[in-house]
C-alpha cells in the first residue's frame, strides 16, 4: 500500500488486492469519489460493472441468465466450431505471406466478430462495428502532446455512433427474442425484472469494448510469450491440451489488464495497517498481485504447469469479468491454431511496439515471419 501526492492509494500485493476486491465497503462508482472525475460520457447510461449493489447484482444477473451458466451453461462450448471457423479464416487469409501482424490480422478482427454474431448484429453490419472498435481502442491512447486530436474525435465519434447503433437494433429486438443476446435481453421478463433498453446498449457495449480489450491483448501477449519460449510453444504444437493450463499461466504473467484504475472507500477503512479515508480512490495493480512472491512461487518465470493458479487475471469479487468464459475459450482456440498452421514463426521485432496505456497492456503490433524456425 502506498499514499500518491495526489491523494490516491496504490495497492500491489496479493493479499491486500484480493481483500479490497471482496470488501463491500468498497466501491466501483467514481461519484463516490471525494474529488470529481468527469465521466467518459455525460448522460450515458454506465456499464454494470461501474455499479454497486444492488443495481449491479440485478444487472449482472440479467445479463447472466443468457450469457453462461447457471441458466445457459452450453453458450461457450455451443460456438465452437464457430470459433474455430473464424479463426481459421483468418489465418487461411496471411497462411502464405512471409510476414504478418498477429494483432491487426488475427487478434483485432476475431473478438469483434465473435461479439456481432452472440450479439446477433446483422452481417452486412459487422464491418461498421469493427471500424467503431478499432477507433474506441485507438483513441484509448491518446496523447494530446503528440497524436493528432482526429484521433480522439474518432473515438468520440465511434461510441456515439455504436451506442446508436446499438439502441436500433434493440428496438428492432422487441418480440423477436430469439435473435442474439440483444433480442433475448431485449425481451426478458425473469425474476429481476426486464432490462431497460440503455442498460441492454450498456452491457452490449460492455461486451464488445471491454471483451474486445482483453481478448485482443490476451491473444497477443500469449504468442508473444510463446515466441520467447519456443520449447513451450513447441509442446503446445505436440500437445494442443496444454492450452488450457496455458492460457491460465499467460492471464498470470502478462495479463491483458495491469490496473483496475479505482475503487472507491465508502467509509475509512483499514488496508494492511494503512487507514484509509472515506472517498480515496485506490488503485489495484493486478500484474503486480499475480506475481507477488509472497503468493506464487519462483513469480517471473512463465511455467504453463503451474499449480495452485489462483491469479487475478480476470480480477476477483463480485466484479470478477462475465465475459471471462468466452474470452478464455477464444484465446484458447487462436493460440492453438496460430502455433499449429504457421509454418516456424519468428519475431521480428523484440520488443514489439507497446501500446501507451498503463491500464491495458499489449502491443500494437505483433510482426512475424515465417519459415524463421
Amino acid at each position: 500500500m502506498a499514499r500518491q501526492e495526489d491523494g490516491s492509494y496504490v495497492i500491489s500485493t496479493y493479499r491486500e488486492i484480493t481483500a479490497v476486491l471482496n470488501d463491500p465497503h468498497l466501491s466501483a462508482d467514481v461519484r463516490h469519489l471525494s474529488r470529481p472525475m468527469p465521466a467518459a460520457e455525460e448522460g450515458v447510461t454506465p456499464a454494470f460493472i461501474k455499479m454497486d449493489p444492488p443495481e449491479h447484482d440485478r444487472l449482472r444477473r440479467l445479463a447472466m441468465r443468457h450469457f453462461g451458466p447457471p441458466h445457459t451453461p452450453g453458450l461457450v462450448t455451443g460456438m465452437e466450431s464457430d470459433l474455430i471457423t473464424t479463426v481459421g479464416g483468418l489465418i487461411d487469409g496471411v497462411a502464405d505471406k512471409e510476414r504478418i501482424d498477429v494483432v491487426d490480422d488475427v487478434a483485432l478482427p476475431f473478438p469483434v466478430t465473435v461479439m456481432c454474431r452472440l450479439l446477433g448484429v446483422p452481417r452486412e453490419d459487422e464491418p461498421r462495428f469493427h471500424r467503431w472498435v478499432n477507433d474506441i481502442m485507438n483513441s484509448i491512447d491518446y496523447d494530446p502532446r503528440s497524436d493528432p486530436k482526429e484521433k480522439l474525435d474518432k473515438g468520440v465519434q465511434a461510441r456515439k455512433d455504436l451506442r446508436q447503433r446499438l439502441g436500433e437494433l434493440v428496438a428492432q429486438r422487441h418480440g423477436r427474442p430469439g435473435d442474439g443476446l440483444l433480442g433475448r435481453l431485449a425481451n426478458d421478463d425473469g425474476p429481476d425484472g426486464r432490462m431497460t433498453d440503455a442498460d441492454v446498449v450498456a452491457t452490449a457495449k460492455l461486451l464488445l469494448i471491454a471483451g474486445h480489450e482483453t481478448t485482443v491483448n490476451l491473444i497477443t501477449n500469449g504468442m508473444l510469450t510463446l515466441l520467447r519460449h519456443p520449447q513451450v510453444l513447441q509442446r503446445l504444437r505436440e500437445d494442443p491440451d496444454l492450452v488450457v493450463p496455458l492460457v491460465e499461466e499467460l492471464l498470470r504473467y502478462e495479463p491483458p489488464v495491469h490496473i483496475i484504475p479505482w475503487r472507491v472507500a465508502y467509509s475509512d477503512i483499514t488496508v494492511g495497517g494503512t487507514v484509509v479515508p472515506k472517498g480515496s480512490q485506490i488503485m489495484l495493480m493486478l500484474a503486480s498481485g499475480s506475481r507477488d512472491p509472497q503468493r506464487f512461487r519462483d513469480p517471473d518465470r512463465f511455467d504453463p504447469d503451474r499449480c495452485d493458479n489462483q491469479h487475478l487475471g480476470f480480477g476477483s469479487g463480485i466484479h470478477l469479468c462475465f465475459g471471462a468464459p468466452l474470452a478464455r475459450r477464444e484465446t484458447q482456440i487462436a493460440l492453438t491454431e496460430l502455433v499449429r498452421r504457421l509454418d516456424s514463426p519468428g519475431l521480428v521485432a523484440d520488443p514489439p511496439p507497446y501500446r501507451r496505456s498503463p491500464v491495458l497492456r499489449g502491443p500494437i503490433h505483433l510482426d512475424i515471419e515465417q519459415g524463421r524456425g
